[in-house]
């Protein structure tokens, strides 16, 4: 019968079976019986029934007599066999043989059930001699009490964390699964085996056999820790503790407990491991602590115990000149020293902190000051522990003595200083601090400006103009510089150059604004007047020059008309050129005189005037308009202007028969400028100036000459007379501006004029 073997689900199959069958629980209760067993045994074991309760020969054959045995039976397991003579009527015996299965369970959390099968067998004398302790249900029938105990104790050793072996004259009579498993072998696969089948498992257990041997001989006992592997697994480690019991000088019954210490062994070897980490921790500190530049120091209920490289070199000793001493041994002779008087440290708790200031006397006689903290500390058994750090800070306050110096030498510096500077909060721009001159600048009172707005240090409309430069220079993150004229009380305006400086902070936020102001009043009043004098000194040499330049055309031109006199077939031309040459002269004429860009009627005028004295003829000028004296000619239009104006009027004076005047009319207005210049005549027919080509004379050299941007020329038939007309537009022609007061030269940054408040 395998041991996989289901469950019957059918009781009428189960006790169909010829065969006696019995199953039964891990908990020796009867789950059923069928009437073969009741016919093989000659009573009924009904359902229910518990294994202890029943005769001794039925628990034998249902293995219940060595619970131990059968509960580490498993379902893959062999069947455990067991035999009994079974006395019959008339004196006759049948032997009775039994195989015992472990049935598989779906639910773990269920009993194991066994399945007992038993055959009748003939009996023959041995066998009736080897089965002699047990012949009959009677003869060694059990308590039914210490069938109960007998389950109990089963049932308690399977649940013990311990292995627990049972060993008889070194053979093992019992053990519990785990004993098994600690060792490593298959359950029930030791059981009644002699002590010597645990020998070839592991070599450590042979010797531990002898060791355990020797010592049960001597001492009935053995104590011991062992270090197991099983293949394939980690090793463990097992508390072994065997014992002899009952009397005898012979070892004849012995328990030996196998306790799993694995995890405490873990345990402790990592104790080990933190108090060995605790020692390098301990060592690695105090080099680190000998490194530092702060002096350490540990003190303990005895004095000083312990002091790191800084400490040593701050008192000029060694650690064994101050162990055990208290630390006021290097304290000054004042009764009110921090290392002599130290109640401050009986208020403190664990971990709490007290800061010092005090001067420290060394052991080579050195008096130093020191900045130190003091913390107390608690360990074992509550014993107090202070600890100070030291740091000497007799630089510091000698740097700070500097600084201090410095600090008032600078303030009287800035006091003294020429310069207004003032500090104001870079949040809402108040006044923080001012020199004298600064009181200038502000015009108010130096004692009621600290504190206060721009708007009320300047007046509303000036503050305004002001806070927004401050504030400039506070988004653009640098220097911002201005320069802004100040009406004076005496000397009419102040000229104030300003820089306003950022300044960041520790945390790199701009926290103070620096203003710097210094009065460039004489100056730029001396600037003014040199650029004045370069001004005036250029403006005569210009002068110069234009004289020298129309007295040199006008040479040419006399020239000119020298070579035309004394060869008659040039004269026409030479007369041209010369027109042309007179027209450049009369506009440097013009410029000798003037201060600046030359006005258009002046050159209208001037060229109606050169071209009436060459010809002759009479020219007249009319102008009209409101802004016809305000059209000014740039430098560069000037002569291309002149000479067009030139060629037209010469033009009209040579296709204008007879003597009446030529007309040369100025119209102008606030946009632009026509020139119109009317001479009797008649043009050809079909006659246009598009088709006039270039050339150095007449109409093609003023399409030439004309800018093509801003002028324009048309000529038509007006009656009995031809309209030359000349539109001028800016930025041919500029419009003059209206008169004002010349501004102030501005060298640096930006020149800003300020009211009075």
């Amino acid at each position: 019968m395998a041991a996989h073997m289901s469950p019957f689900h059918y009781d009428a199959w189960f006790d169909l079976v010829p065969l006696a069958l019995i199953e039964f629980n891990e908990h020796g209760r009867v789950l059923r019986a069928n009437s073969a067993l009741s016919a093989t045994l000659g009573y009924a074991t009904p359902a229910g029934t518990h294994l202890a309760d029943c005769p001794p020969a039925m628990q034998r054959l249902c293995g219940w007599d060595a619970p131990l045995t059968l509960l580490t039976l498993g379902p893959e397991d062999p069947p455990l066999h067991a035999h009994v003579i079974q006395p019959r009527h008339q004196g006759s015996a049948a032997k009775l043989c039994s195989q015992v299965w472990a049935q598989a369970e779906s639910d773990s959390s269920q009993p194991t059930r066994f399945l007992c099968a038993i055959k009748e067998h003939s009996v023959q004398a041995e066998d009736v001699e080897a089965t002699a302790h047990i012949t009959s249900d009677a003869d060694a029938a059990p308590v039914p009490e210490m069938g109960q105990l007998l389950h109990e104790l089963s049932t308690i050793l399977e649940s013990t964390p311990a292995g627990i072996a049972y060993l008889r004259n070194g053979r093992l009579v019992r053990c519990n699964q785990r004993f098994e498993r600690m060792l490593g072998l298959m359950p029930g696969s030791i059981v009644g085996q002699g002590i010597v089948a645990l020998e070839g498992l592991d070599p450590r257990i042979d010797q531990l056999i002898s060791e355990v041997s020797a010592s049960i001989r001597t001492q009935g006992h053995y104590e011991s820790e062992i270090e197991l592997s099983k293949p394939g697994e980690l090793a463990r480690w097992y508390a072994l503790s065997v014992r002899l019991i009952g009397p005898g000088p012979q070892p004849s019954e012995t328990i030996a407990v196998l306790t799993d210490i694995t995890h405490t062994r873990s345990q402790q070897a990592q104790l080990e491991a933190l108090g060995r980490d605790r020692n390098l921790q301990a060592d690695r500190m105090r080099a680190i602590l000998d490194s530092v530049f702060v002096g350490i120091v540990t003190l303990d209920d005895r004095g000083i115990a312990w002091m790191n490289q800084s400490a040593r070199r701050m008192f000029a000793g060694n650690l064994s000149d101050f162990l055990g001493h208290p630390l006021s041994t290097v304290a000054t002779p004042d009764l009110d020293h921090p290392f002599r008087l130290t109640d401050y440290l009986d208020d403190l708790r664990d971990g709490q902190s007290h800061t010092f200031e005090c001067q420290v006397v060394g052991r080579d006689g050195r008096v130093f000051w020191v900045v130190g903290n003091a913390v107390v500390t608690y360990g074992e058994a509550n014993q107090r522990h202070v600890t100070y750090a030291l740091l000497d800070i007799d630089r510091r306050r000698e740097a700070e003595a500097q600084s201090a110096e410095a600090q008032a030498t600078l303030q009287r510096i800035i006091e003294m200083a020429p310069m207004a500077i003032h500090l104001v909060d870079a949040r809402n721009l108040h006044l923080i601090q001012a020199n004298q001159t600064a009181a200038e600048f502000m015009a108010v009172d130096l004692h009621t400006a600290i504190g206060q707005p721009p708007e009320v240090l300047y007046g509303p409309e000036r503050g305004k103009l002001l806070r927004a430069d401050m504030q400039a220079a506070l988004n653009e993150a640098h220097m911002v510089h201005r320069e802004y004229k100040v009406p004076s009380k005496t000397n009419g305006h102040l000229v104030w150059d300003v820089n306003y400086l950022p300044l960041v902070g520790d945390d790199d936020n701009t926290d103070q604004l620096l203003i710097v102001a210094t009065d460039v009043t004489a100056q730029r009043a001396a600037e003014q007047a040199r650029l004045e004098a370069a001004i005036a000194q250029r403006e005569m040499l210009v002068r110069e020059v234009h004289h020298r330049i129309k007295n040199n055309l006008q040479g040419v031109a006399g020239l000119l008309q020298q070579i035309a006199a004394r060869k008659p077939e040039v004269a026409p031309a030479i007369a041209e050129v010369v027109g042309q040459v007179q027209a450049i002269a009369q506009v440097y004429g013009l410029q000798v005189g003037s201060g600046g860009p030359l006005r258009l009627r002046s050159v209208v005028d001037a060229i109606a005037s050169s071209v009436q004295r060459t010809f002759g003829r009479t020219i007249s000028v009319l102008v009209d308009g409101a802004h016809v004296d305000d059209w000014q000619l740039p430098e560069a239009e000037s002569i291309p202007i002149a000479l067009s104006l030139n060629e037209l009027l010469t033009n009209a004076l040579k296709h204008g028969p007879g003597s009446t005047p030529i007309q040369c009319t100025v119209q102008a207005n606030d946009t632009a400028v026509r020139i119109n210049i009317r001479n009797p005549g008649y043009l050809k027919e079909g006659f246009s100036v598009d088709r006039v080509p270039g050339g150095v004379s007449g109409l093609g050299l003023v399409r030439a000459l004309l800018p093509r941007r801003s002028a324009r020329l048309t000529v038509t038939q007006d009656g009995a007379y031809v309209l030359t007309s000349v539109d001028l537009a800016p930025p041919g022609i500029k419009l003059a501006p209206p008169q004002q007061t010349q501004a102030q030269h501005e060298s640096t940054g930006r020149q800003t004029t300020l009211w009075p408040q």
